[in-house]
């Protein structure tokens, strides 16, 4: 453990383990607004949900949801094509989506590598119900800032 508090990391690894992880691994990936309480995202919704959809139809990652919470994120990604690794991809994302919506993200994001299908389904829920907790909306249903691939539902 260490002790010296000036030790930080600056920044974190987010690359997929060549020959480790294969090239299908699905990541749950949050990531937020610098300004927290903003509904920036939420008010850009539109633009931002057409670019995760573009991304997805061009193959730069598979989505299963993509949700939009007000001044945050949570996604259900993996990342197919080596070339456009995941920092790569989230970075471009959140620059090209910066520009369009006039607001600025955090510096970084968090990912975690689901490795069970049950971890999957768990982390699915816990995205979908979001909305539900902050309070927003009754139902998971009624919440209209998603994206699910069809393609990917399973």
């Amino acid at each position: 453990m260490f002790t010296d508090m000036s030790i930080r990391r600056k920044h974190l690894p987010h690359e997929t383990p060549l020959g480790i992880v294969s090239e299908d691994a699905l990541f749950f990936v949050t990531f937020g607004l610098r300004e927290r309480g903003s509904d920036a995202i939420t008010r850009n919704a539109g633009p931002i949900l057409e670019a995760v959809a573009r991304r997805h139809a061009d193959g730069i990652w598979y989505c299963r949801i993509f949700l939009l919470m007000p001044d945050h994120v949570h996604a259900l990604l993996w990342f197919p094509d080596p070339s456009q690794p995941m920092r790569k991809a989230i970075s471009d994302f959140k620059r090209w989506t910066a520009r369009a919506g006039g607001f600025e993200w955090q510096r970084d994001f968090f990912d975690h590598r689901l490795r069970k299908e049950e971890s999957v389904h768990e982390k699915a829920d816990y995205i979908l119900m979001n909305p539900v907790r902050a309070g927003l909306v009754n139902t998971p249903e009624s919440w209209p800032h998603v994206f699910i691939a069809r393609d990917a539902l399973g």
